[in-house]
């Protein structure tokens, strides 16, 4: 069963609708987790958006990269830069990606142009995790 480990720098906002996603999609044929740099909390807007496609995310927890998971997983995704540069080293047989997306609790503007923003980033992660699908990833 491939394992994968989604980090972003809270574990906010794109990690846990990566992991709600490939929840939702690839089911119980990966071992699927996310965390952040740090633990910022569960964005509200991230459960809204998600709700919208279906997918409840809210009682997922922010949580802080586990050391012992992230040596063990056969695929890490890094969904910002930050998570990207400061992730501890992993094994030369851990697979990493990085999508380099934009924090949507970043976005500025009015309530519909944040959500907007949010909107875009989900659909990216799912079109991303779709991707994944077809994908093979097992430790090597």
């Amino acid at each position: 069963m491939p394992q994968v480990y989604f980090l972003c720098t809270g574990n906010a906002c794109r990690s846990q609708m990566a992991e709600g996603f490939t929840k939702k999609l690839l089911g119980s044929d990966w071992q699927i987790a996310s965390a952040g740099i740090e633990a910022h909390g569960l964005n509200p807007l991230a459960v809204q958006v998600m709700a919208e496609k279906g997918i409840d995310i809210s009682q997922q927890r922010s949580k802080v990269i586990d050391p012992d998971y992230l040596m063990h997983a056969d695929l890490v995704v890094t969904l910002c830069g930050d998570a990207r540069d400061r992730c501890p080293v992993t094994p030369p047989n851990v697979q990493h990606l990085h999508w380099p997306l934009p924090d949507p609790a970043q976005a500025t503007g009015s309530e519909a142009e944040v959500l907007q923003a949010f909107r875009e980033v989900r659909d990216a992660i799912e079109a991303k995790v779709r991707q994944l699908e077809t994908a093979s990833f097992t430790r090597q």
